[in-house]
């Protein structure tokens, strides 16, 4: 399948990320699993061990003894083998690229084996580092140049649906993939620190460019500094820190109601998906005791025990097939640790709040130009 219009070697970053171009790492496991980005997929020249091996022979030997180490860890069958795996993914994906860590050997050996199988395919000069480079200076630029503004409210105010209908926002949850609180643990897990900044960085790149007013803000959910293990970057913070709020207001059993099918419902059905049918529900359990004895100082010793007892008599019904007990816990929780918590901390920043409502007066506040920033100067 050789290309005779196939893209040139590319320093294109923002059409790849704005495009969700399909990206090749040819980095060993090791280093993909510390950080990629969203559209690439590890599909490795050598393996950890290999590269160890090869890694090792250049500093005691030399470049070319290393390379020389390279081709005879990686030949015949192996070689094959890998070779038609970024075959296979070159045909899929036609306008994709590949890259290693620099834009080096590791890029330029798969580029070269790709085009003795007939496929011509582009590599990405400067590799990981330079993407990577790219999206730290566009992150920072974006944070300094472009208003935010935060969508804040008390936990269980189904944020995230607001946060999704606007074309000019970043989701940090989805981002993170967690719930945002204590209980906000996903089965999936979380991706490293670094993959969590590249998706972030793509995402406001992405968020910046939709059409909107000049001064529309980009509209961001209220979080704190940590999203479960993920941190939001220092320069995102520091906007985030003096960004104009808008407060969502919502009755509390619609709170606890959203609660219960997101962080019950929704959260066994994740793991059911995750661990089979059978393992699902103790697993399940065991993250929500983990959540409840995780804030039991804040809690108190009386009211942690009392919670706990209404905790263990749900999951006991729910294990025999009535979940309906859950919301018997889930409101002293909202009501004597979650509202709390968020008043106070929102009790501090009450001079950025520039709109509080309910969902329809807040939807379409968010939606209108009133919230452009030459309407707050």
């Amino acid at each position: 399948m050789s290309r005779p219009d196939a893209q040139p070697d590319s320093g294109e970053f923002l059409s790849i990320f704005l495009n969700d171009i399909p990206l090749i790492d040819t980095r060993a496991p090791i280093e993909f699993d510390k950080g990629a980005f969203p559209t690439s997929v590890s599909l490795p020249l050598m393996t950890n061990e290999e590269r160890a091996q090869v890694g090792t022979c250049y500093k005691q030997r030399g470049q070319q003894a290393a390379i020389e180490l390279g081709h005879q860890l990686v030949c015949g069958e192996i070689k094959e083998q890998r070779v038609a795996a970024w075959v296979d993914f070159a045909r899929r994906h036609p306008q994709g690229y590949l890259y290693c860590w620099r834009g080096g050997l590791r890029s330029q050996t798969c580029q070269q084996w790709l085009a003795e199988a007939g496929c011509d395919y582009p590599r990405i000069g400067g590799g990981y580092k330079a993407m990577r480079r790219f999206l730290i200076d566009e992150f920072e630029r974006i944070c300094a140049a472009q208003p935010f503004l935060l969508l804040g409210g008390r936990t269980g105010c189904n944020k995230t649906a607001l946060i999704e209908e606007s074309p000019r926002a970043a989701d940090l949850e989805g981002l993170a993939n967690h719930l945002g609180s204590s209980f906000g643990r996903r089965p999936g897990g979380q991706p490293t620190q670094l993959s969590f900044e590249n998706a972030l960085a793509i995402s406001l790149l992405k968020a910046e460019q939709q059409m909107a007013p000049a001064d529309q803000p980009i509209l961001l959910e209220d979080e704190g500094r940590m999203v479960g293990h993920c941190a939001v970057p220092p320069p995102l913070q520091q906007a985030m820190a003096r960004s104009r709020i808008v407060v969502l207001e919502v009755p509390l059993d619609e709170r606890i109601e959203h609660t219960y099918r997101n962080y019950i419902l929704n959260k066994l059905e994740e793991w059911r998906q995750q661990l089979g049918e059978i393992a699902a529900f103790d697993a399940f359990a065991e993250d929500l005791t983990q959540s409840l004895y995780r804030v039991r100082k804040r809690l108190g010793g009386v009211r942690y025990r009392e919670i706990g007892e209404l905790l263990e008599q749900a999951l006991t019904a729910h294990r025999a097939g009535d979940p309906e007990l859950h919301r018997g816990w889930i409101e002293p929780l909202l009501v004597d640790y979650y509202d709390p918590m968020y008043d106070y901390q929102l009790s501090s920043r009450t001079d950025l709040i520039v709109f509080r409502g309910d969902r329809a007066v807040v939807r379409d506040y968010l939606s209108t130009d009133q919230n452009s920033t030459a309407n707050h100067h």
